[in-house]
Parts: structure tokens; C-alpha cells; sequence
């Protein structure tokens, strides 16, 4: 498709697909930037206020001024869709950094902040949505502010580029033992009817599609409990699943070449991932 993004910022638009930046730009140098994947159904948000809300708060969790308020960074997301036609299912990458500006650790005195956003097509992945993925387990390398949704994500690329080595979907993180979440997702076992995922502090990042979860527990009358479990928790799990804006609620069906329960997505699961197609209002997947 053609993208026409939108920008908010010192970025110079040079053509359809293409954005130029100064090469003294923060968020190249420094990492100094935070982010926001929005999910896509039919040519409507799915959670765009939950997206919104933690791109602010990542904002002020690093001191970085914003040049918009939440409203207008809701227009001007719908404006995107509308301005590219977007009927389909798709995600929009979202990226605010500290700026353009001669190169020093310390933050420039008067530098607006570079914003830009852009649209492109992803369609579901029912098979992993139907039969499950598998996944390694890897020590938690990060820092210790996970909870911010920073352009600092090379300890996250490196386990998830380690799992696709080894020809799985994710890489459980873990600090000695007990599991935090996923290299790109969250990450939940279920044991004897119950939920179990880490509590929301800093050492994780509060997943949009985390908070439905917990609703949808709630609904469902269904323990949800925010209590971590370790890597031999998970040998004894009766079932595994991750959730992110991309993966939605994706069974994990091995962990580490060890089959987890019978092999199969639970019947839990199931019911999580029917409670999420409602709530976003998307096709069955085929199971």
C-alpha cells in the first residue's frame, strides 16, 4: 500500500515513503524517544485510548514534553487512516523522541520533539492464534524501567532474535528464575482454573492488551492473579499464553523443546481469546 504518514516535528517529508531526519537526532543517537504499536481491525482502532495514555505516560516517565495534547493525537491518528483508506487489518507504529540536536548527553535547551507516525498492513496471524507457538526461556538482561515504552530494545531484539535462531516465536525473560515477561509480550500461566502473570511494576511493560486480559478474567470469573511464577513453574503449567497488540492472546504450546500440557491450546485460553474477538469485534479464528 502506499503510506502517507503523518509528522509532527523537524522531519523533513521528502516523498510518499520516505521521511529525512538531521543525523544529530536524539532518538538515532541516544535511543531518547519513546513508542506506541496500535492495532488495526477493519479500518478501526482497537485500544487507541489505552495506547494514548501510556505514550503520555512514558512521556513524562522520561521528561519529554509533547507538542500535542491527548486529543489531538487522537485526531490526527484517525486522520491517518483516513488519509491512507484503511479498510484492512493493519498496526500504526507511533515514534516521539527528544529531537534534533547537536549531539550531548545532557537535553537540549530549546528542541521541539520529533513525532511521526505511520499505518501499514498486518493481517492476523490465525494459525498461531489456533494451533499455539513455542518459545526459550533467557535471562532478563534489560534495564530496570521496563515499564516505559522506550526505543531502547536492543536486549529485547537479541532474545527475540536468539528464539528465532532456535525456531521459536518468543523468548520468556526471566531474572534468576522467576519469569517477568516476554522479549515483545506479555506472558501468563494458568494453573488449577487460576492466572497467573507478574504484577504491573516497573520491571514489566503494562501491556494494552494486559489490562483486557484482567478485564476479561474478571467476566469470565476467572482468577487473575498478579503473582510471578518461575521457569520450573512452567513445566507444571496446564496451560501458557502471551498477549501483545500484534500476537493478541497466543497459546504457547512448548517451552525450551518441552511440551507444555498436552500440547494443545486450553480451553482457558480459549475462552480469553473469544472474549478478545467480541470485545474488538474481528472474525472467529479457525480452530
Amino acid at each position: 500500500m502506499s503510506i502517507y504518514p503523518i509528522i509532527l516535528s523537524q522531519t523533513h517529508f521528502t516523498h510518499q515513503d520516505s521521511l529525512t531526519y538531521p543525523f544529530e537526532e536524539r532518538g538515532l543517537q541516544f535511543g531518547d524517544g519513546i513508542y506506541e504499536v496500535i492495532r488495526v481491525y477493519g479500518g478501526e482502532y482497537y485500544s487507541l485510548n489505552e495506547h494514548i495514555e501510556r505514550l503520555f505516560r512514558s512521556a513524562e516517565a522520561i521528561k519529554l514534553k509533547l507538542p500535542f495534547s491527548k486529543k489531538d493525537i487522537s485526531d490526527l491518528l484517525q486522520n491517518l487512516l483516513n488519509r491512507n483508506s484503511m479498510k484492512s487489518d493493519g498496526i500504526v507504529y507511533l515514534q516521539a523522541t527528544r529531537g534534533s540536536a547537536p549531539r550531548n548527553h545532557t537535553f537540549p535547551s530549546a528542541t521541539e520533539a520529533n513525532v511521526y507516525a505511520y499505518i501499514r498492513d498486518m493481517p492476523r496471524n490465525t494459525d498461531n492464534l489456533a494451533n499455539g507457538v513455542s518459545a526459550i526461556t533467557q535471562r532478563d538482561t534489560r534495564w530496570e524501567n521496563c515499564y516505559i515504552k522506550s526505543l531502547n530494545l536492543l536486549p529485547n531484539v537479541l532474545a527475540k532474535q536468539t528464539a528465532h535462531e532456535n525456531n521459536s516465536y518468543e523468548a520468556i525473560l526471566h531474572r534468576e528464575g522467576i519469569v517477568t515477561e516476554c522479549s515483545s509480550s506479555n506472558i501468563y500461566l494458568i494453573k488449577n482454573g487460576n492466572i497467573y502473570t507478574h504484577p504491573a511494576t516497573k520491571r514489566i511493560l503494562h501491556g494494552c492488551v494486559r489490562m483486557h486480559v484482567e478485564q476479561f478474567a474478571k467476566d469470565l470469573q476467572i482468577p487473575f492473579i498478579e503473582e510471578a511464577f518461575s521457569t520450573a513453574d512452567i513445566e507444571e503449567a496446564d496451560e501458557l499464553f502471551l498477549s501483545s497488540t500484534t500476537s493478541e492472546i497466543t497459546p504457547v504450546t512448548e517451552v525450551d523443546g518441552k511440551t507444555i500440557a498436552n500440547g494443545k491450546p486450553g480451553h482457558i485460553t480459549r475462552k480469553l481469546q473469544e472474549a478478545y474477538e467480541q470485545d474488538a469485534a474481528i472474525s472467529t479464528i479457525n480452530t
